[in-house]
C-alpha cells in the first residue's frame, strides 16, 4: 500500500469512516455499536503511532545500533500498515451494509492489533531506556505514558484489555529501569508503578462515569418516549374535548330553533286569547302560560349564553356610559317582581360613569338582581355604584338567605345550585345553575374582577369592579322602550315571513288584534313574488317581521334585502330567531335590523314594535 493512501486514511478517512458507520449504527446491537466506536479511533491511532515512531527514532537514532533500530522500525511500519488494511476492510464491510457482521471477530482483530501496539511500545522501553541519557529517557517515558492515557476512552468498556495494554506498555520499561540496581533506579521504577496504578484507577472512574452517563441517556430516552406517549394521549384527549364541545354547541344551536318554535307560538296564541276573552279565570291561565314560557325562555337563554361564551361568540365593546342607563332598565324589569314579593328595590349611584361593555354589564346585573330577588323573602335588594379611587364598584346587596362559606367557592361553577332550604318556595327553584357561571365568564371577558361576600341568614353582596369612564356627551332622548299595554297598530301594514305555520298564525292573530293589517308568507320566494307584483304607490309595508331560518337554506336577511329593494332601504325590520350564530348581532348592526330571540313573549314583541314604529300606547 502506498504511503499516500495511508496518510489519506489517517486524515480525511475519518469522515469517510464515520459517514457510512452512522447510518447502520442505529440498527446494530450494543456490541456492534462498541466495535463501530473503536474503529472510529483508527485515524487518530495511526496518527499517534506515526508521531511516537518518529519521535523515538529521532531521539535514539544516534545511540542505537542499526542492527536493533532497523528491525524495530520495520516492526512499527508493518504494524501500522496492518492496521490500515484491517480498517479499510472493516470500512468496506460497513459500506456494503452488512448488518449481520461478525462483530466479535472484528473486535478481536482490533484488540489483537492494540495489544501488538502495546507490546511494540513495551519493547521500545526495554531496548532504548539504557541507550540514552536525560532528555532521551524522559522523552521515552512520556511517549509511552501518553499512549497509556490515550487508550483510556477507547478501552474504558474493556477493563481487562486496558490492564493488559498498560502492563505490556509499561511493564518492560519499569523492569528495565529497576535492573539498574541503584537507589535512583528503584525510586524511578516505584514512581512509574504508582503512576500506572493511578492511571488504572482513573480508567476505572472514567468507566463508571461513562456507565452513569449511558444510564442517564437511556433514562432520558425512556422519559422522552414516555413524554411523547403522554403528549399524544393529551393531544387525543384535547381533540376529543374539542369534538365534544363542538357537538354540544351544534346540538344547542340546532335544537334551540326547533324547541323554541312551539314556545314562541304558545306565547303568541296566549296573548291573542287574552285580548279576546276578558274573564278573570282565563286571564289567570294566560298569565300562567306566559310565566311558563318566560321561565323556559330563561333556561334557553342561560344554555345559549354559556355556549356562545365558550365558543368565543361574545365580543367585548367597551365604552363610557352612565350607570343610570342600566339602572333604569333594571327598575322597569324587576320592580314589579320585587313589589309582588313585598321587597324594596333600591337603586343608587345613577350618575356614576364607567368604561365597559354596557350590554355585558347589563347582563351581569340582570342575573345578579334576578338571583337576589328570587332568594330574598324579607327586606329588599339594593343595586349601587360606589367610587373607589379610579374604580367604580357595582354592587348588588340583598337581605336574603345568604350562602354558606363552604358553598361560596362553588357558586360560580356550571350547573351548581346551592342546596335548597325550606325558606325557598318550590316556584323559586328554577334554573340550571348557570346564572352565576355566566356572570363570572362575562366578567372575565371584560377583565373585571367579581367578588362575593355572604353570611348565611343575613344576605349576600356581589361586587363587580369596573374602571371609571369619561362622561359621555348628552344624546337625544331615544323613543321609550316600555311595552305599551294598549298598543294600537291601526292602519299599519306588517309583512310576516315565517315558515312555521303555528308561529305565523299566532303572529297574524296577535297583530290583527292590535289593529294591524298583516300579510304573511312562508318563504323568501313568496314574499319576493308579492313584492314584485305590488304597486309601491298603493302598498308600502310599515314593518317587516321575518324568521331567520327559512326555506332551502335561505334566511330572513335575504327576505329583508329583497323587500327593501322594492319598498325602500329605510323599511323597519325585525328578525325573530332561535339561532345563536355569533355573526348575527354584527350583521344586524351592519344591515339595520333588530333581533328578537325565540321564544318571544308578547310584551317584548310589543315593546320592539313600538320602538321600531315609534308609536305610543293608546
Amino acid at each position: 500500500m502506498a504511503q499516500s493512501d495511508a496518510v489519506n486514511l489517517a486524515t480525511g478517512g475519518a469522515a469517510a469512516e464515520a459517514a457510512p458507520a452512522a447510518e447502520p449504527a442505529s440498527r446494530h446491537s450494543a456490541l456492534g455499536e462498541e466495535v463501530l466506536a473503536v474503529y472510529a479511533y483508527t485515524p487518530a491511532t495511526l496518527a499517534g503511532l506515526a508521531a511516537g515512531f518518529f519521535m523515538l527514532a529521532t531521539l535514539f537514532w544516534p545511540s542505537t545500533p542499526s542492527a536493533l533500530m532497523f528491525p524495530w522500525m520495520a516492526l512499527f511500519v508493518g504494524l501500522w500498515f496492518v492496521r490500515i488494511v484491517i480498517a479499510r476492510r472493516f470500512q468496506s464491510a460497513v459500506k456494503r451494509h452488512e448488518v449481520e457482521l461478525d462483530w466479535g471477530r472484528w473486535r478481536l482483530y482490533w484488540n489483537v492489533l492494540t495489544l501488538c501496539s502495546a507490546g511494540a511500545w513495551g519493547l521500545s522501553g526495554w531496548l532504548f531506556f539504557t541507550r540514552g541519557l536525560g532528555i532521551q529517557q524522559t522523552g521515552l517515558i512520556l511517549v509511552i505514558y501518553t499512549f497509556c492515557i490515550a487508550v483510556v476512552p477507547v478501552l474504558a468498556n474493556q477493563p481487562r484489555m486496558f490492564l493488559a495494554y498498560v502492563m505490556l506498555c509499561f511493564g518492560p520499561l519499569i523492569v528495565r529501569i529497576a535492573t539498574g540496581g541503584d537507589a535512583y533506579s528503584y525510586q524511578l521504577a516505584g514512581m512509574l508503578l504508582i503512576i500506572i496504578t493511578l492511571t488504572t484507577v482513573l480508567a476505572r472512574n472514567y468507566r463508571q462515569a461513562l456507565a452513569r452517563v449511558i444510564e442517564l441517556k437511556l433514562r432520558a430516552d425512556d422519559l422522552l418516549v414516555q413524554l411523547r406517549v403522554e403528549k399524544q394521549a393529551a393531544e387525543a384527549a384535547r381533540h376529543e374535548a374539542e369534538v365534544a364541545n363542538r357537538a354540544k354547541t351544534q346540538f344547542f344551536t340546532a335544537a334551540s330553533h326547533d324547541l323554541r318554535q312551539p314556545l314562541h307560538a304558545m306565547g303568541l296564541f296566549a296573548e291573542a286569547l287574552r285580548q279576546r276573552v276578558h274573564e278573570p279565570e282565563v286571564a289567570q291561565l294566560v298569565n300562567s302560560i306566559n310565566a311558563s314560557v318566560d321561565a323556559l325562555e330563561g333556561l334557553f337563554s342561560e344554555l345559549l349564553d354559556i355556549t356562545r361564551i365558550d365558543n368565543g361568540g361574545v365580543e367585548v365593546h367597551p365604552q363610557s356610559f352612565e350607570v343610570g342607563d342600566i339602572l333604569r332598565k333594571l327598575r322597569l324589569h324587576f320592580e314589579p317582581t320585587a313589589f309582588e314579593k313585598g321587597l324594596a328595590l333600591r337603586l343608587r349611584g345613577w350618575a356614576r360613569v364607567v368604561h365597559a361593555d354596557p350590554l355585558l354589564v347589563e347582563r351581569i346585573l340582570r342575573n345578579l338582581v334576578s338571583n337576589a330577588i328570587r332568594y330574598t323573602n324579607d327586606g329588599g335588594v339594593l343595586v349601587g355604584a360606589r367610587l373607589r379611587g379610579d374604580k367604580v364598584l357595582l354592587q348588588v346587596w340583598d337581605s336574603g338567605l345568604g350562602i354558606r362559606a363552604e358553598e361560596q367557592a362553588k357558586v360560580f361553577e356550571e350547573f351548581y345550585q346551592v342546596p335548597n332550604t325550606p325558606a325557598v318556595a318550590p316556584h323559586q327553584r328554577k334554573g340550571l345553575g348557570l346564572g352565576l357561571a355566566i356572570v363570572k365568564r362575562l366578567a372575565d371577558l371584560m377583565g373585571a374582577p367579581i367578588t362575593l361576600r355572604s353570611q348565611a341568614g343575613r344576605g349576600t353582596v356581589f361586587t363587580l369592579e369596573l374602571p371609571v369612564g369619561s362622561r359621555p356627551r348628552q344624546q337625544a332622548a331615544m323613543p321609550s322602550t316600555k311595552g305599551p299595554l294598549g298598543l294600537t297598530l291601526d292602519g299599519r301594514l306588517i309583512v310576516v315571513v315565517e315558515d312555521e305555520p303555528a308561529v305565523r298564525s299566532g303572529l297574524e292573530v296577535l297583530m290583527q288584534g292590535w289593529g294591524a293589517q298583516v300579510v304573511s308568507f312562508d318563504s323568501v320566494a313568496e314574499s319576493a313574488a308579492w313584492a314584485a307584483a305590488a304597486d309601491v304607490q298603493q302598498v308600502r309595508p310599515d314593518l317587516l317581521i321575518v324568521d331567520y331560518r327559512l326555506e332551502n337554506g335561505r334566511n330572513g336577511v335575504d327576505a329583508i334585502k329583497l323587500l327593501r329593494e322594492r319598498f325602500g332601504a329605510a323599511t323597519p325590520a325585525i328578525v325573530v330567531t332561535g339561532s345563536t350564530m355569533s355573526t348575527l348581532d354584527k350583521e344586524a348592526q351592519e344591515k339595520d335590523f333588530h333581533l328578537l330571540l325565540k321564544p318571544v313573549v308578547p310584551n317584548k314583541l310589543r315593546a320592539m314594535i313600538a320602538f321600531k314604529l315609534n308609536v305610543k300606547s293608546a
